[in-house]
Formats: C-alpha cells, sequence, structure tokens
C-alpha cells in the first residue's frame, strides 16, 4: 500500500460506523476493501531536477522500474523540463517544486535539484505530504539536515537519501562479507575518489553544488560509516588547490587527504582527486583482522588489444558508467520501500551524518587542525 491508504482506510472505517447498524469489524473490513480496489499498484513519482543525474533517474523510473509510474517533471529551466519530458513520453512539466507536489497521483518525489535547494525542496515535498528520495548530500550544513530531519519526523514523511554506493553490487557483496565475519573486524578502511576532469566552472558558480568535501568526499564518508558499522570520531582533512586553479576563485579545492579515526578505535583514510585525466577512478579497502576487501576497477569490459604500438583497453570515464546499476538498484529499492510501507534502509540521519563529517572536514582543512565530531545518537525507527 502506498503511505497514508492505511490510515484512509481507518478513517473511512469510523465515518462508516457512524451512519450503518453492523458491528465495527465488519465496518473496517468494508472501508479497508473498499480503499484497497482504489490503489493503483504503481508508485506515482515526480523529479524534481533534470540536469544529467535527474535525467538518469527519471529514465530509470520511466523505463526499467515497473512498479513505478513517472507523473511529472520539475526544473526551473522549464524548457529543458518539457524536453526530457517528451523524450519520455510523459505529459507533465513544471517549473517548481511547489507546483509538481499538488498533484494528487504524485505519492513520492525524486529530489536531484543542486544540493543548495535541497532543504527547500524536502520543505515543499514534506508539506504535501510526499514521501522523498534526495540525491546528496542531503543538505549543505548540518543545521539544515537537522531541521529537515524533524520536518519530515514530524509529518510521518520517509526520506532516502541518494547515496548510490550502498547500492553497487560490488559494494553490496562486500558489506555482506563483512557483516558474514569473513574479514573478521573491520580494523581500516581506506577509500579513493578520482574523476576524470573537473566539473565545469558554470557548476561551481554561485555555490549551489557545495564545496569539494561536501560534493565528492561525502560518497566516502558515507562510505566508511556502513563498512566500519561506526561513526567517525575524529578526523584531520588536508587541502590544496594544485591542477584546477579556477577553483581559487571559488575558495574551493581540487585535492584533499582525510585521515579518520572511528568511535570504537578504527582507523580510516581517504583521498579525492578532482583531475585524475585517465578515467573515472573508484576503489575502496577494508583491512579485517582475518582477511582484506579490496574493490575497484576501470577496465570496463575484458578486452585487451595488443598491437604493434602497445596495449590497449576501455576505461570507465564517467560516475555514470561506472556507477550505472548502482543507481537503478537505489531508486528501485526507494520504490519498493514506500509501496511496502516500510522505513528506508538509507536513512534521513545517514545523509545528516555524512553531511556532518563533510563539515568537520571542511572546518578541519580551513583551521589546519584536527576536529572532534559530536554524534548524536540514531533516532528510534518506527
Amino acid at each position: 500500500m502506498v503511505s497514508g491508504d492505511k490510515h484512509r482506510a481507518k478513517r473511512l472505517a469510523g465515518e462508516f460506523y457512524a451512519t450503518n447498524p453492523f458491528s465495527y469489524a465488519e465496518y473496517a473490513t468494508s472501508a479497508y476493501d473498499r480503499v484497497s480496489e482504489e490503489i493503483v499498484t504503481k508508485l506515482g513519482i515526480g523529479v524534481v531536477g533534470v540536469g544529467t543525474m535527474g535525467k538518469r533517474h527519471a529514465e530509470n523510473i520511466r523505463r526499467l522500474i515497473p512498479e513505478a509510474q513517472l507523473i511529472a517533471l520539475a526544473d526551473t529551466d522549464l524548457a529543458r523540463a518539457k524536453q526530457v519530458a517528451t523524450e519520455l513520453e510523459i505529459e507533465h512539466a513544471y517549473n517548481s517544486v511547489e507546483a509538481l507536489v499538488e498533484r494528487k497521483d504524485i505519492q513520492a518525489v525524486a529530489i536531484v535539484t543542486p544540493a543548495k535547494f535541497h532543504g527547500g525542496a524536502i520543505k515543499a515535498c514534506t508539506a504535501a505530504g510526499k514521501d522523498i528520495f534526495c540525491e546528496k548530500p542531503l543538505t549543505l550544513t548540518v543545521e539544515e539536515a537537522d531541521e529537515v530531519l524533524d520536518v519530515t519526523a514530524r509529518a510521518g514523511v520517509r526520506l532516502q537519501p541518494g547515496h548510490v554506493r550502498r547500492y553497487d553490487p560490488a559494494h553490496v557483496r562486500a558489506r555482506q562479507r563483512i557483516e558474514a565475519g569473513e574479514i573478521g573486524d573491520p580494523v581500516l578502511f581506506k577509500s579513493l575518489g578520482r574523476d576524470q576532469s573537473p566539473p565545469p566552472v558554470s557548476y561551481m558558480e554561485g555555490g549551489v553544488n557545495g564545496r569539494f568535501f561536501q560534493d565528492s568526499g561525502v560518497h566516502e564518508f558515507d562510505l566508511g560509516r556502513w563498512f566500519m558499522n561506526d561513526e567517525v570520531a575524529e578526523l584531520h582533512a588536508y587541502g590544496a588547490v594544485l591542477v584546477c586553479p579556477d577553483l581559487a576563485r571559488f575558495n574551493d579545492i581540487d585535492t584533499a587527504l582525510v585521515n579518520l579515526k572511528f568511535s570504537r578505535g578504527t582507523l580510516g583514510a581517504i583521498e579525492n582527486y578532482m583531475q585524475a585525466s585517465y578515467g573515472y577512478d573508484i576503489r575502496t579497502e577494508i583491512v579485517g583482522s582475518k582477511g582484506t576487501i579490496m574493490l575497484g576497477y576501470l577496465q570496463q569490459t575484458p578486452e585487451l588489444v595488443l598491437t604493434a604500438s602497445g596495449a590497449r583497453t576501455d576505461i570507465v570515464d564517467h560516475f555514470l558508467i561506472r556507477f550505472a546499476d548502482g543507481y537503478l538498484e537505489e531508486m528501485k529499492d526507494f520504490v519498493q520501500t514506500i509501496l511496502a510501507d516500510r522505513d528506508p534502509k538509507v536513512d534521513g540521519f545517514d545523509g545528516r551524518q555524512a553531511v556532518a563529517v563533510a563539515a568537520a572536514a571542511e572546518r578541519s582543512y580551513r583551521e589546519g587542525r584536527p576536529v572532534t565530531l559530536q554524534n548524536p545518537t540514531r533516532p528510534a525507527r518506527t
């Protein structure tokens, strides 16, 4: 059932009971059955923000997730929203999240706007009673993350942040191996993320997408928490502008190293780099007391071409290629979560904690010193 249908059935049962003479159990069953007959089997979804990432989510919902129905798109660039809607053969396109969430046939919304606008979009969806998928980072500040967690909790709206690596098949298998005890107790987490090239200057203008730690490092910060099953207690971050001088204009960096200490004393090390040139390089290593798991690859296919000029293979060059399966699986999981009326596996608290680590890394880099984190207790799940 879609979120709220059970409550609607109970309300109708009560209204029916007030005007009819047989037992409440019969009324409740009758109302529940009548509501169930009205419920569509697909989850109606709207997507807000249809840039590169938003368009991919919309494509997945429209073409690859049978339990979902893509109802409408919204983007501040209405022409783009209409163009993508035409490509995906859907009828409705809007220029604001507020207009989109007025639709009664939408039960959930995927927010894929620049990060600066996540908080406002989450609040608009919450006010309209829509369950929410929100791309990372959840927000740009810890204060706003706490605010949206409070707003959604009070409204009973589910919030799932888009931490895609938790859904990448290789990362999922690694987590399962850790949980099964194959490498013993995890003691060391290492991760690196290297983009092939920096984003265009337009991406960095206005500060709408967040700085390096918020936009790139947040993946590694969440992954560390997930694999180590622990919170980051302390970190020391180093950063520099080494290859992209334009970033100095935006008070940002292109290279970072972050050393981590988790609350149970285990350790971590993270590298982020914006201009690898050779490809999109994502690697992770979890060292345990009885073994090690290493993740990552550059070659997309097993093809190797050998000629007089040398050896040649293909190289993963974009995040949408490397994590294509992950993006599909996380949206499938969101849809199934809402239809099954259960709590998200990756919830707003996970999004909040990744934001908090990114904020601590930014502070550590700016102040040139280690920073200790104050981690709240995870709220009880309903």
